[in-house]
């Protein structure tokens, strides 16, 4: 497995819409093993395909640090909300170091995709799982969560990033 660099704010893959997968080889297989590696190594508990470089629509997870939280990735990616009742919480990404925000997101989705093998899957999730699908979706439609912000909040998120170490070098 291989450790891959990580784009930031600016890069222009990041408001890229991904393209479908369609090929399911070892190649695709390397990807996500590499994908859930950099994820980890980050500190993350999502990582879309584009944030590495690639657009290809393919996301990976981690929840499983809280309750009956789970791992693993999903490949070509489609959910709608479940119910009308929406959450309000903290959102960060790892394209965007030091940016959090309170974001508004639906509390519960149904998402369908593949797996590496494009063996169909499907899930019902709520709280920070159903936050996860939604942010890693909107990466690989080439959105990211400062869209998502009250014009108040991307106002400051913006004035970080534009005084951060990392976007001025």
């Amino acid at each position: 497995m291989t450790l891959r660099e990580i784009r930031l704010f600016g890069d222009p893959v990041l408001t890229t819409r991904s393209d479908e997968i369609t090929e399911f080889d070892d190649s695709l297989r390397v990807l996500v093993e590499d994908m859930l590696e950099t994820m980890d190594e980050a500190g993350g508990v999502g990582l879309a395909a584009n944030q590495i470089g690639l657009t290809r629509r393919v996301f990976v997870y981690d929840c499983s640090h809280i309750e009956d939280g789970l791992r693993g990735h999903i490949i070509n990616p489609v959910w709608e909300p479940v119910g009308e009742e929406m959450q309000l919480g903290p959102e960060g990404c790892l394209s965007i170091p030091d940016v959090s925000a309170d974001t508004q997101r639906h509390e519960t989705v149904r998402v369908t995709g593949v797996d590496v093998d494009g063996n169909p899957l499907a899930m019902v999730a709520s709280g920070l799982m159903a936050r996860c699908i939604q942010h890693e979706t909107d990466h690989l439609d080439g959105v990211l969560f400062l869209r998502r912000l009250t014009p108040e909040l991307r106002k400051e998120a913006m004035a970080t990033i534009r005084t951060s170490e990392w976007f001025n070098k």
